[in-house]
């Protein structure tokens, strides 16, 4: 839980919730007993059980009971409690929301399920379209590219800069007109634009047109992944947002292969209607990206109470009793998600509120020096996370899976070791768990509001880009053809990352103990008269514990 509960109770009433807290783990451990009203529960009022959860689809051993309650403990369980954590009146979703809903873990997992085929499919072939639309110029420039346009590898190089220049400005400020305009309205206007200016390249006559285009396809592209992270968040638990955020950056991977095979056959168009084939590359790959860009504009929902419209259906996505679900399971988990409309702009004061926040500061820093690599193992890594209970534990091991390649790479001279061990070697690196996914997910946990969730996104995804341009300058050409310099560097880095890991956690251990001797030290009064006068927000809540 990320909230803590007000209220004691004798200890056979809160029998209840015993399993749900003794089963926590240091992903989101609460020190604090789980306790809800000491009046006798009703049938009716029965809270579910977090062990009878099966939280990912391959714990078949797992005697799970799909008709269990699955409601779970949460501060809404006290009468004197739901009015200082109720949703706003204007929240979207208000008009769902019902403390005293119960449902199972059978209706549960369904209208998982559901979510899943009508947003995550359409995310991970948005990611695709992303990743696509910024990498082909490496696919153009196999081609007659560079000849054609008379650039040389130096014009070239400093397109791709200027790329990832415009691509980093833009975060933060596409990340503040999503959340004004709300975020389903934005990221099909920015694919919309970084499309028609993908596809334009096809028209490309010089140096000044190319760079142009560079710096515009940053301009447009640049916020999509915070902002879509920021979307995903309006309709997944916690743990379930860092899982499909596994599946979702692999689509950039899947990008990667698609990008291949869509190259080799569409440069093979070379000298159709006189064009060169990188020419048909923009044209057809921006085209594609502008054709899931329309459906993007009618396919995503506001929210999961607003699925209704000719495209989507009439009667929308889900049944009434499905959009019950759907509203309470999340606000259960985290209250704040209530606090503020999708669409509702952040004041210069909330961006500067948000920005200060230090406690977040670790997480940026464990993305400003990490390096993005690998698919299945990214994805085994979001998963190990939650089933072990540990994100920066799991973060760690990402770096300790390089530490012994690295060593090998500084301590070996490359160019006299056997073909299959070199060969064995980098693609045991290739193959580098990414914890990416888990870190915005992990940003996204201890963030606690809705407007901090909103720019720490932005803030850790402007880490990670500078990251990428930073490690674009470890291997220097005069290091060359060992680059005992460079292994040294990421040798460095992987050390420090696994320092930065535990620190982190550490940090946030402290700072969840500090906070748990003051709320044990106040009365169960107290501790209402808190929740309901506190000028603190977000993360700065006494009540509020950071997941690590």
């Amino acid at each position: 839980m990320s909230l803590v509960i007000a209220r004691s109770l004798k200890k056979d009433a809160i029998s209840p919730v015993q399993s749900a807290s003794s089963t926590a783990s240091d992903v989101e451990k609460d020190p604090i007993t789980l306790t809800i009203k000491s009046a006798p529960l009703s049938d009716h009022s029965t809270i579910g059980n977090a062990s009878d959860e099966r939280r990912f689809w391959f714990q078949r051993s797992k005697n799970c009971n799909r008709n269990a309650i699955a409601t779970q403990p949460s501060v809404f369980d006290d009468p004197e409690l739901v009015e200082e954590y109720r949703p706003r009146p204007d929240w979207e979703s208000v008009h769902r929301f019902d403390p005293s809903a119960r449902w199972t873990w059978d209706e549960e997992n369904r209208v998982v399920r559901k979510l899943d085929m009508r947003i995550m499919v359409m995310a991970c072939m948005m990611m695709t379209a992303l990743e696509l639309d910024r990498s082909n110029i490496q696919q153009a420039n196999a081609d007659s590219f560079l000849s054609d346009l008379g650039l040389s590898r130096n014009d070239y190089n400093l397109g791709n800069t200027i790329f990832k220049l415009f691509y980093l400005l833009s975060e933060l400020p596409a990340q503040l007109i999503g959340k004004y305009i709300g975020v389903d309205k934005w990221i099909p206007i920015q694919m919309t634009s970084w499309s028609l200016v993908a596809l334009c390249q096809f028209w490309l006559r010089d140096r000044a047109s190319f760079l142009a285009c560079r710096a515009l396809v940053g301009i447009f592209s640049g916020g999509f992944t915070p902002t879509m992270i920021l979307y995903l968040s309006y309709f997944y638990k916690h743990h379930e947002l860092s899982i499909r955020l596994g599946f979702w950056y692999s689509s950039q991977a899947v990008a990667d292969v698609l990008a291949g095979l869509l190259a080799y056959g569409i440069l093979h168009l070379r000298g159709y209607a006189g064009q060169a084939g990188w020419r048909w590359l923009f044209l057809i790959e921006g085209s594609l990206t502008l054709v899931l860009a329309i459906l993007s504009f009618l396919f995503l929902p506001p929210s999961v109470t607003q699925t209704a419209s000719w495209a989507r259906g009439k009667k929308g996505w889900f049944t009434e009793r499905e959009e019950v679900i759907l509203v309470n399971r999340t606000l259960r988990e985290d209250p704040s998600k209530g606090s503020m409309r999708n669409n509702e702009p952040l004041t210069a004061e909330l961006v500067w509120q948000s920005f200060k926040d230090y406690d977040l500061w670790p997480l940026y820093m464990i993305g400003l020096i990490f390096a993005v690599l690998g698919i299945a193992t990214r994805i085994i890594l979001t998963y190990a996370a939650e089933i072990f209970g540990s994100l920066a534990w799991m973060g760690a091991l990402s770096q300790a899976w390089t530490l012994p390649i690295l060593v090998f790479m500084n301590v070996v001279d490359f160019s006299q070791t056997k073909r299959w061990v070199a060969w064995t070697v980098l693609t045991l690196i290739l193959a580098f768990p990414s914890p990416h996914a888990l870190q915005a997910g992990w940003n996204s946990r201890n963030s606690n509001s809705v407007r901090s969730r909103a720019l720490s996104a932005a803030m850790y995804n402007m880490c990670v880009q500078i990251s990428g341009i930073i490690a674009s300058n470890v291997y220097q050409g005069w290091d060359a053809p060992r680059y005992v310099q460079g292994n040294r560097i990421l040798l460095a880095l992987a050390c420090t990352n696994i320092a930065l890991y535990a620190a982190t956690k550490i940090y946030y251990m402290l700072r969840n103990r500090h906070r748990d001797r003051r709320w044990t030290a106040m009365t169960d009064d107290q501790r209402i008269e808190y929740i309901a006068n506190t000028n603190d927000t977000g993360n700065k809540r006494l009540d509020f514990r950071f997941a690590h």
